[in-house]
């Protein structure tokens, strides 16, 4: 697939969003071509959280469980306060699987780091026939109706080539960006940040533990298996404007506000956070995903996890379009959907990370006081612990404004991840597998429907009616059609046949 003569999609970039993005039409046998200016995949550990929805997303791809198998399961959290030269005291202790139980097969963080993570992905795809072409960058992209066409530097030198898309998976500074002329609005967070790869003299009894200091933070999670310890926080004001800030120099206040020892440091760095969202994801037919569309705060470790899901919500609909199997306007549902979504985020996350990094006395209020007070009432309720796990796990994400999104029955809207039945039910994710356009009923189908699915070349799926299925907000006599990521296309009457064929027809999908 790397015939840049044959390819139909340009994707430049080959971090986990470019990779994740190049698995799609790899297994739909689109050809493409991966380019990426490094000489091979990433050697650090970098982002390392992968959450609930992409685990899902990833299950739907046939590779979950070979990346679960790779990282390490998070599951206890412990939140603790500093007090100035006294002691540390313990806030809040919890369990991620009590909040998200019920709600995800995957009620758990997995830390695995990006290198790791990058080498799984990397594997996945030479196994479904694809492959990068290392040191290789876009160098300039233009377009018009026909297509693409990308002035690509190699290793031998400059070439011009054309193609159908183009998608710009390329990070923060990305080419891609520049040449298409999107503005990439935001700032910067002025208190610096470290991060550090460690090994401690002693395990945490927790595998997460952030504590907050009246100066400081430190978040420490678990890495790799070899006991590697990740410690994020910020920098003592004294050292913000310094230059070449080394471990050493911010390793006793961090043994202190830990209560640890550190034995060795793996790696080091400092560094500022930025909050930005591009002002377009797409442009005609040239696209941007992950870090080259939208950068913000590490709050949540949301940053992978949501160029992942921008991923495989475009790379599906490419695949689609590709194959002759929907009308190109299906493409023009990716923006509105994935910008929407970084612009919240972007937000919420700007809302929580400006109180934890301030300076002076709102910032000691805010890191030994307000956060310890809203930490206690969250995980106080059943309705907190779930709201939070949705949150973080971004399974709460939904495209009800979407164009692809038609009906609405009880709480369930279209556009809506599917929500899964659970251990009480039948397992309605089971079906996924393969990321189709399918029909799901929670309840037997009249014949109008099953001729309406063999009609359109659509998989009907059904179970029997139980209580569980009515929890989580299904309701009888329903379809419910579901997209290849997961999400809720159509909802309408089971013997509503002809709006099924309407929403087809409307979208011009063939999805058999």
């Amino acid at each position: 697939m790397t015939a840049h003569s044959n390819s139909k999609i340009l994707i430049a970039g080959a971090g986990p969003t470019g990779l994740a993005l190049a698995l799609v039409p790899a297994r739909h046998g689109v050809p493409f071509s991966l380019i990426d200016k490094n000489s091979g995949p990433g050697q650090q550990s970098r982002a390392m959280n992968i959450h609930a929805r992409i685990l899902e997303l990833y299950t739907q791809m046939g590779i979950a469980q070979d990346i679960i198998a790779k990282g390490i399961k998070v599951d206890t959290v412990a939140l603790r306060r500093a007090e100035s030269d006294g002691p540390i005291r313990g806030i809040a202790n919890f369990r991620l699987g009590d909040f998200g139980q019920g709600l995800s097969p995957f009620p758990f963080m997995l830390a695995l780091p990006q290198d790791q993570h990058e080498t799984a992905l990397l594997r996945h795809l030479q196994t479904a026939g694809g492959a990068v072409e290392w040191n290789t960058r876009l160098a300039e992209v233009t377009q018009n109706e026909a297509g693409i066409t990308a002035l690509i530097e190699g290793p031998d030198g400059p070439s011009e080539a054309r193609f159908d898309w183009a998608a710009g998976c390329d990070g923060a500074h990305s080419q891609m960006r520049r040449s298409l002329g999107i503005g990439f609005e935001g700032g910067t967070y002025p208190q610096p940040f470290y991060v550090a790869d460690v090994l401690l003299d002693e395990r945490f009894p927790s595998d997460v533990t952030m504590t907050l200091g009246g100066r400081l933070l430190a978040l420490v999670l678990p890495l790799r298996d070899g006991g590697t310890q990740r410690l994020i926080g910020l920098l003592p004001p004294d050292l913000a404007l310094r230059e070449n800030v080394d471990f050493a120099d911010i390793q006793p206040r961090v043994e202190r506000l830990i209560g640890m020892k550190v034995a060795q440091v793996n790696w080091f760095s400092a560094y500022h956070v930025h909050h930005r969202v591009a002002d377009r994801f797409q442009i005609g037919r040239a696209f941007l995903l992950g870090d080259a569309g939208h950068v913000h705060s590490p709050v949540g470790g949301q940053g992978m996890n949501t160029g992942i899901g921008d991923a495989i919500n475009l790379g599906w609909q490419l695949a689609m379009v590709a194959q002759g199997r929907a009308g190109p306007t299906l493409l023009d549902s990716y923006e509105p959907e994935r910008i929407a979504f970084a612009r919240k985020l972007v937000g919420t996350t700007d809302t929580a990370f400006r109180p934890l990094i301030a300076g002076g006395l709102p910032g000691r209020l805010a890191r030994q006081w307000m956060m310890p007070a809203l930490v206690r009432l969250v995980v106080r309720t059943a309705r907190g612990r779930r709201t939070l796990f949705r949150t973080i796990s971004q399974i709460r994400i939904a495209y009800p404004d979407s164009p692809l999104s038609r009906g609405r029955a009880g709480r369930l809207r279209a556009g809506d991840r599917l929500p899964w039945v659970g251990d009480e039910g039948p397992d309605n994710f089971a079906p996924l597998q393969g990321q189709r356009w399918q029909l799901h009923l929670y309840d037997q189908p009249p014949e109008t429907l099953i001729n309406a699915a063999r009609g359109a070349g659509l998989p009907l799926h059904h179970w029997d009616w139980t209580a569980a299925a009515g929890k989580v907000g299904f309701r009888r006599h329903t379809a419910y059609l579901i997209r290849p990521d997961g999400h809720i296309g159509w909802i309408g009457a089971a013997n509503d046949g002809a709006g099924l064929a309407a929403y087809l027809a409307r979208n011009r999908l063939h999805p058999g």
